[in-house]
């Protein structure tokens, strides 16, 4: 008889685990494909942001270039419109104003454009009242 129960009791030990094996891998096989799922997700949201990157920096470059070609025919307007137009009066010349501004602009573009000095000039930051209290002293 405890063989018996021996065998019943093995048998409903075996249908259990099958039922719980099959329950956990199906879990299992779905916890893989969302994983899948999000792995691919963020790819795909990486991939748009360079892409979105690439497209504002292109869109940077092509208004810069804009930009730059709408300052030079201003630029070809007001001189232009100076040189063939000498008589005419100031107020009645619309770039008039602007001559001596875009003159100005181009002066500061062009310093602009010199290479930047690694080292200051003087005492700068932190250091600077430390000399002055070190300095005054030696005066006194």
């Amino acid at each position: 008889m405890t063989w018996v129960y021996a065998l019943l009791i093995f048998a409903a030990g075996a249908i259990v685990g099958a039922f719980g094996a099959r329950l956990g891998n199906q879990s299992l096989k779905q916890q893989k494909e969302l994983k899948k799922e999000l792995d691919k997700s963020k790819y795909e949201l990486e991939q748009f942001r360079q892409e979105l990157v690439d497209h504002f920096a292109s869109s940077s470059e092509l208004l810069d270039n804009i930009a730059k070609d709408y300052s030079k025919l201003y630029e070809h307007m007001a001189k232009t419109s100076s040189e063939l137009m000498p008589n005419l009066p100031e107020q009645d010349n619309p770039f008039s104003r602007r001559i001596s501004s875009l003159e100005a602009v181009h002066t500061a573009t062009s310093s602009i454009q010199d290479q930047p000095r690694d080292y200051a000039s003087g005492a700068t930051g932190l250091l600077k009242d430390e000399a002055e209290r070190v300095e005054e002293p030696k005066a006194s």
